[in-house]
């Protein structure tokens, strides 16, 4: 779920050569469930092999992780470990994923496709075996996986401040409040997306957020941000504060002290809200050393061949591809000598 900051926040708009050349944090999970959402096909049935195994989070990360390292861009996935003790979103997701079960059950009664696609959206789930085929496709591709202590956004925000990566990739804005100075959102989304229940398409770009310039622009500190996104609603407090938006939130966190803000509205959550500030200031992480290898379409091709029946063809176009792609951008390079 994550906190949403994205009505006072400023981003711009970035692309894959942008980017060329630099390493990046990527939060496994979140991204994960990005492709098992929009990895589907129209009636909302995520990808099958012929036993009923999911392969849409397989399809994602093998195709988009390709996109990136044509552009030279060096993924490390950030696996999340153990969450804290007061983490409340799993209770909230199931909550949702059971009431989009029961929307979908009835769009299916009724044949519309449009519905049965966004209710299906919702029920995704990431399974400890999908967790585990991930890090092995991503090994097999030469990309480094990090299991985290804890949060993996909090791990990849510690990995920016002591420069391991250049910046997080992530559709959540945690990261920011963890101390990230560069965020990077809808980098392995892009593309044609249609809008739920219309005949209407958009194009996701990628785009990036600078801590430091959103903090001088809404004229906040990092601690004022955490505020913020606490009276929102994080992982920690779900939903947030009733009737507090970012924008109503940014307001008063500018004529009212942290004391004054948390006595006077209705915190209705089991956990005190410092103890969800003091982790997002200091959450559980550790020093980090990914390495990046060459990728082996041999033991690619087991894992998605061999095991999931993937076509053969299309994961040798795509080496294909991918070779010539880093040729003429070897043969670009050298031409910049001359």
């Amino acid at each position: 779920m994550g906190v949403n900051l994205k009505d006072i926040i400023s981003r711009e708009e970035t692309s894959f050569e942008e980017l060329t050349g630099k390493k990046v944090g990527v939060d496994a999970f979140n991204i994960i469930y990005q492709f098992l959402s929009i990895i589907r096909q129209a009636d909302g049935t995520p990808l099958k092999n012929s036993r009923g195994k999911i392969t849409s989070h397989l399809s994602g990360l093998f195709y988009r992780t390709l996109k990136l390292l044509e552009n030279n861009v060096k993924p490390c996935f950030v696996f999340d470990g153990k969450p804290p003790e007061f983490k409340a979103v799993a209770e909230e997701r199931a909550k949702r994923k059971k009431l989009a079960m029961e929307k979908l059950a009835e769009a299916r009664k009724k044949g519309d496709e449009a519905l049965m696609m966004r209710y299906a959206q919702q029920t995704s789930k990431l399974t400890e075996e999908m967790v585990e085929e991930s890090k092995q496709l991503l090994t097999a591709l030469g990309v480094p996986c990090i299991q985290a202590l804890s949060e993996g956004e909090a791990q990849c925000a510690s990995m920016v401040l002591d420069g391991t990566v250049w910046a997080v990739v992530s559709q959540d804005y945690d990261a920011l409040l963890f101390g990230a100075e560069r965020l990077i959102r809808n980098l392995n989304i892009t593309g044609r997306r249609k809008v739920p229940g219309k005949p209407v398409y958009y194009t996701i770009k990628p785009e990036i957020i600078f801590l430091s310039q959103a903090l001088k622009e809404t004229g906040l500190t990092r601690e004022q941000l955490i505020t913020l996104g606490i009276l929102v609603g994080t992982d920690y407090n779900p939903k947030g504060i009733k009737g507090i938006g970012p924008k109503t939130g940014l307001k008063l966190i500018k004529q009212k002290s942290w004391e004054q803000i948390f006595k006077e509205v209705n915190w209705n959550f089991k956990i005190k809200p410092e103890k969800i500030r003091d982790f997002f200031l200091k959450p559980t992480t550790q020093k980090a050393t990914p390495k990046w290898g060459e990728p082996d379409p041999e033991a690619i091709k087991k894992i998605l061949c061999d095991e999931h029946e993937f076509s053969e063809n299309r994961i040798d176009n795509a080496f294909k591809n991918l070779n010539k792609s880093l040729q003429e951008k070897e043969q670009k390079n050298l031409k910049k000598w001359f």
